[in-house]
């Protein structure tokens, strides 16, 4: 998908840059660009992006600083250290499993806004 951006945006550069009227036909494409970002439809989805990327800023460290904890709290117990390594190692388990769920679900809603199932 960068590849294919990359290869449209450098095209896109060589084509204004190498016409002769190479300035006028940029303001023509900037003026198309910046229309078509300003219509609702597009300022709907960039308004999901960005409480998409708001939510998963804030799932995925919470995720992990629960699990941190969970670790900690494994560690710190009474027994023997065999069992305290078997319950961190556990802990840890469960706070992968944790952080992968937050993941999950945040592409999932990566999925809605974009349209795709």
């Amino acid at each position: 998908m960068r590849g294919k951006l990359g290869l449209v945006i450098g095209l896109g550069a060589g084509y204004v840059l190498g016409t002769r009227a190479g300035r006028e036909r940029y303001e023509q494409i900037k003026t198309q660009a910046l229309k078509v970002w300003n219509m609702d439809p597009v300022q709907e989805q960039v308004g999901k992006a960005k409480k998409l990327a708001t939510s998963s800023a804030m799932a995925l460290p919470r995720a992990a600083w629960n699990g941190a904890v969970g670790v900690a709290k494994a560690v710190n117990k009474q027994g023997t250290p065999g069992s305290k390594l078997d319950a961190a190692l556990d802990a840890t388990k469960d706070a992968a499993d944790d952080v992968k769920k937050a993941a999950d679900t945040d592409g999932t809603d990566v999925k809605k806004v974009a349209g795709t199932k």
